[in-house]
């Protein structure tokens, strides 16, 4: 196995332990009345992370994509910032932090940790990670399909989301998000 595998099935043991948080804090939220958003858009979402996972695996053997250390060295580190924001994201959020958007009635929008420097830092995560992870060993197909596709998913997500933070108290609906109660449920 190499190193570059190694790495992939990291990740893809990371999104696993996501998962069950994510499914933990799913009973947490539905507990205290949590209204799920957007759900017709999360199967396409697990499917484009998973196909990431698997090109990163696949191209770089069937296109015999070297590792290329003036741009592997850097792109790990960018691959590895993005986990540690994605983990500052869910130690912030703790129970309500999910891969689903689910907005628990009453509680206020967290403003603490990276969520007072960006409105949506996980996402920030999402992009550099989508990038990066397939540049490490110049699968480069990979970072521009995955990126290509990941935009009309991500605006569709940040529109469902704003619109459901924009429920919560002191939520606010940025310009252009709608009616909250116009996003499916």
């Amino acid at each position: 196995m190499t190193p570059y595998t190694a790495l992939v099935l990291l990740v893809a043991a990371e999104r696993l332990a996501e998962l069950v948080i994510a499914r933990r804090n799913t009973v947490w939220s539905r507990r205290r009345g949590g209204i799920e958003y957007g759900r017709g858009h999360y199967p396409v979402m697990v499917l484009l992370h998973t196909a990431l996972l698997v090109g990163c695996l696949a191209e770089p053997a069937w296109a015999d994509r070297p590792f290329l250390p003036a741009l592997g060295w850097p792109m790990l580190l960018l691959a590895l910032a993005a986990q540690g924001l994605r983990w500052w994201c869910v130690g912030t959020l703790g129970p309500r932090w999910n891969t689903r958007v689910i907005v628990v009635p009453g509680l206020p929008l967290v403003t603490g940790g990276p969520y007072r420097l960006l409105s949506h830092p996980n996402y920030l995560a999402v992009v550099v990670e989508g990038a990066a992870l397939p540049l490490v060993h110049s699968a480069w197909l990979t970072a521009t399909g995955f990126t290509l596709l990941n935009l009309p998913l991500l605006a569709v997500r940040l529109r469902c989301e704003n619109a459901a933070l924009g429920t919560a108290p002191g939520g606010r609906l940025p310009q252009g998000t709608g009616d909250p109660a116009g996003v499916a449920r």
